[in-house]
């Protein structure tokens, strides 16, 4: 199978598996307030996460590329959707335009349909430097987002089973690149333990990527004639991987992803502590089964209620709503309870 059959099969099986949203988000409530003291025209959603500034706390996240005209349209309603919206996109691995020439254009179309958009580039953490710096100037990206998949590539009938030295690679990328190096998980969540390591080494943000998205063991799972269903359920959910990461003594910022499908999630993703949320396969399934109009459609109704929500909370900004008291019950604040981080602090915090 060519690399641009198994993008496109990643596609299909992705708007096939249905995401299941973690009941982990329920274990996430805010404490209502009756005198916020607030006016919904003040609330603003833009921020800084680094050295990036965002018009908007939701960006398009990693999805496609490298597979011919199917992805090149994709992401020429992503870009265009993204510069209509104001949001970040980010665009899917680039190694495959890296080792053939002629996928460049699916990438390359993003920059080209949103001049002065921020657009971030992509890469595994196979990649070396020169490799993150090609993918860079492909689409003259404003920030490189750097994948781990292990999970991924262990399930994947082809996939790679070597992961030494990824720590490594990304600590020289982090150095030999001018543009800020975000690392993702693709939806198995990360550790306190990783983002620690990953800081540590220079990485400027982290993307969790938890478990309660588009599951790719179950994708994998799929294309293999033995499936491995143990990891099927493997993984950190992402509220929690959001906490786990907002713990760490030598924390950054914070990028939640995986599984939000909705301005509630997406406001409580934020008060745990993320600056801003990635989406890709809620945003996915809108634009090939609705339409690029529809697309554009939700993401305003999302930014409407988001608005909505920060105002019933009284939190003018971004930072405000990172300050929201909340309470964290049931299978979070075991697991918390179990890591040794600690929950009252949320419950006592005010915005003001």
């Amino acid at each position: 199978m060519s690399r641009a059959e198994r993008k496109w099969d990643h596609i299909r099986f992705a708007l096939e598996n249905r995401q299941n949203r973690s009941t982990v988000f329920d274990d996430i409530k805010f404490i209502h307030q009756s005198l916020p003291d607030i006016n919904v025209s003040e609330v603003q959603l833009n921020d800084e996460i680094g050295e990036l500034s965002l018009s908007s706390p939701i960006f398009i996240n990693a999805m496609t590329g490298g597979g011919g005209e199917k992805t090149y349209q994709i992401n020429k309603q992503l870009a265009i959707a993204a510069k209509q919206t104001g949001l970040a996109m980010a665009v899917g691995s680039q190694m495959s335009a890296i080792k053939d020439q002629h996928e460049r254009y699916t990438y390359e179309i993003v920059r080209k349909e949103n001049p002065n958009g921020l657009v971030i580039a992509n890469l595994g953490s196979e990649a070396t430097v020169e490799n993150a710096k090609l993918a860079i100037d492909m689409i003259d990206a404003d920030a490189l987002q750097i994948h781990l998949n292990v999970i991924q590539e262990l399930t994947m009938p082809e996939g790679d089973r070597d992961f030494c030295g990824s720590l490594k690679r990304i600590e020289e990328i982090s150095k030999g690149v001018g543009v800020p190096v975000i690392v993702k998980e693709v939806g198995f969540g990360m550790s306190k333990e990783t983002i620690s390591s990953l800081f540590s080494a220079g990485v400027s943000i982290v993307d969790v990527g938890g478990s309660g998205g588009t599951n790719f063991a179950e994708i994998e799972n799929k294309r293999r004639k033995q499936p491995l269903p143990f990891f099927n359920d493997w993984g950190i959910p992402t509220p929690i991987s959001i906490l786990e990461a907002a713990s760490t003594a030598n924390g950054g910022p914070i990028i939640g992803s995986g599984g939000f499908s909705s301005s509630l999630d997406i406001a409580k993703g934020l008060a745990l502590g993320a600056s801003a949320i990635g989406m890709s396969g809620y945003f996915l399934k809108i634009l090939l089964e609705e339409g690029m109009d529809e697309l554009i459609e939700g993401i305003r109704t999302l930014h409407q209620e988001l608005i909505m929500i920060m105002t019933a909370l009284g939190a003018m900004s971004i930072p405000d709503l990172r300050k929201a008291p909340l309470i964290i019950s049931g299978e979070t604040y075991h697991w918390l309870d179990q890591r040794g981080i600690d929950t009252k602090k949320y419950s006592q915090r005010k915005i003001k």
